[in-house]
C-alpha cells in the first residue's frame, strides 16, 4: 500500500502549466512573438469578412516552425469574434491535410467542423457517404448557419489533388452556396507547391500570397520567454532559454523545435529529480528534439521520398563528412534501395524533384558545381540532419509499416 502511494508524484516540481509548451497550444495575443507584420497582412486579406463580404483567398508559405498555422488560427479566431460584434455570423474550419489527404476526408472534416446537428438537422457521418453527398450537406450547413466561413487547409501540399480547392474556391460563383461567403487559407511548407496547381484553381485561389521567414535567435528567445511561466518560479536557470534559442536559430529558426527543446529539458530535469532546468540539459534535449523534428518533417511523405533520404544517409555514413554527393551517385544508391524493397524506381528527373523538396525543408543542402568543359555543371546534395538520426527514424518507420 505504501509503495502504491509513492508510485505517482502528486505535485510537479518543474512544470506549473506544461500546456504552454505544447505545439498544439494556441497562445494569446501577447505570446505571439515576431509575427506582427504577418498577422496584420493576413488580417487585411480577410478583413471584408467582418462585414459579411467575401474574404480574399490566401496561400501562406514558410518552413516548418515559422508560425504559419499559429497565425492563421489566431487571425481566424479574432475574425469570428470581431464579426460577431458587427452582427455577422462567422466561423472557421481547420483541416490537417497530412491526415485528411483525400477530397472526401477533407470535405467531411470541414462539414463536421461547422455543423451543429441540433440546429441544422443534418448528419455528417465519419464515413459511408459519397463525396458529392458530403458536399451537398456542407453547402446546406453553410447557408443555414453562417454569413462567412474561413477554411484553413494546413499542409495543403499533402492533398492528393486540387479537387477540393476547385470546389471551395468556386462555390459561390457556381451557385453552390447563396447566403454564405467562403474564404480559403492554404498553408504549405513548399513554396513550389503553386507550380503544380491546376491553372483554374490557381486563378481563383491565389489572390494573396505571404511568405513567413524563419525566426532569428532574439525572436526565439522572446517566444520561449513568453512561455516561461510554464515552469515554476526559479526553476529555469538564466542561461537555459538563451542556449535553447541559440541552438534552434543556428540550425533551423524553428519555433517548434525551440519550444520542444525547452520542454524536453524540463522533462530531463524532472526524470533526474533535479530542482532546476540547467543549461546542460538543453544539449540532451536538442538531440531528442532533432529526432522528433525530422520525424515531423517527413510525416506523410511518400516511400520514394524516404528512399532518396535513405540513400543520402547511407552515403553520408559510409563516406564521412564530405561536401555532398552528386545526383547520379544518390540515384545509384536509391535504385539499390528500390530493388531491396521490391519497388520500381522513379526517373532521375523525379528524384531530382524530390531532392529539391528536401532542400526546401532544410533536410538537405544543395550546391552547384562546375566540372569544366569535360563534365559541365552538376549538383551536390548534403544532409543537414544527422545521418544517424535520419537512418534511425526511417528504420523505425519502415518497421512500423
Amino acid at each position: 500500500m505504501d509503495a502504491a502511494d509513492d508510485l505517482f508524484t502528486r505535485e510537479d516540481p518543474i512544470f506549473a502549466n506544461k500546456e504552454l509548451l505544447e505545439i498544439s497550444h494556441l497562445p494569446g495575443e501577447g505570446r505571439i512573438v515576431g509575427r506582427d507584420d504577418e498577422i496584420s497582412d493576413l488580417a487585411t486579406a480577410v478583413n471584408p469578412a467582418i462585414f459579411g463580404q467575401s474574404p480574399s483567398n490566401v496561400l501562406i508559405y514558410g518552413k516548418t516552425g515559422t508560425g504559419k498555422s499559429l497565425c492563421a488560427k489566431y487571425v481566424s479566431k479574432r475574425l469570428v469574434s470581431t464579426a460577431s460584434e458587427e452582427g455577422v455570423t462567422a466561423t472557421f474550419a481547420y483541416v490537417d491535410c497530412a491526415q485528411d489527404t483525400t477530397e472526401t476526408q477533407a470535405v467531411q472534416t470541414i462539414a463536421e467542423g461547422v455543423n451543429d446537428p441540433e440546429q441544422t438537422g443534418i448528419n455528417v457521418p465519419d464515413k459511408g457517404l459519397s463525396t458529392s453527398t458530403y458536399y451537398k450537406r456542407l453547402w446546406r450547413i453553410l447557408d443555414q448557419r453562417y454569413d462567412v466561413v474561413l477554411i484553413l487547409l494546413d499542409e495543403i501540399d499533402k492533398l492528393d489533388d486540387d479537387a477540393i480547392l476547385m470546389q471551395l474556391s468556386r462555390a459561390g460563383e457556381a451557385g453552390k452556396i447563396t447566403d454564405c461567403k467562403l474564404g480559403v487559407v492554404g498553408i504549405s511548407n513548399k513554396i513550389q507547391y503553386k507550380d503544380r496547381m491546376d491553372e483554374r484553381v490557381k486563378s481563383s485561389l491565389c489572390e494573396r500570397e505571404f511568405v513567413f521567414p524563419p525566426y532569428d535567435a532574439n525572436q526565439l528567445r522572446e517566444i520561449m520567454q513568453a512561455r516561461a511561466d510554464a515552469f515554476h518560479d526559479d526553476v529555469l536557470e538564466p542561461s537555459t532559454i538563451p542556449r535553447a534559442a541559440a541552438l534552434a536559430a543556428r540550425e533551423h529558426g524553428d519555433a517548434r523545435k525551440a519550444i520542444d527543446i525547452l520542454r524536453y529539458a524540463g522533462e530531463i530535469a524532472q526524470a533526474n529529480g533535479e530542482p532546476t532546468v540547467r543549461e546542460e540539459f538543453v544539449t540532451q534535449a536538442r538531440e531528442r528534439a532533432e529526432t522528433d523534428r525530422f520525424r515531423e518533417l517527413i510525416r506523410g511523405s511518400t516511400p520514394h521520398s524516404r528512399y532518396v533520404l535513405q540513400a543520402l544517409a547511407l552515403l553520408s555514413l559510409s563516406n564521412g563528412r564530405q561536401d555532398g554527393f552528386r545526383t547520379s551517385r544518390v540515384y545509384e544508391i536509391y535504385e539499390n534501395i528500390c530493388r531491396q524493397e521490391g519497388s520500381d524506381s522513379l526517373s532521375l528527373r523525379r528524384v531530382r524533384d524530390l531532392l529539391k523538396e528536401h532542400a526546401f525543408l532544410d533536410i538537405i543542402e544543395q550546391s552547384k558545381h562546375s566540372g569544366g568543359s569535360a563534365e559541365g555543371s552538376y549538383t551536390k546534395h548534403q544532409l543537414l540532419e544527422d545521418p544517424s538520426v535520419v537512418k534511425e527514424v526511417l528504420t523505425e518507420d519502415d518497421a512500423e509499416t
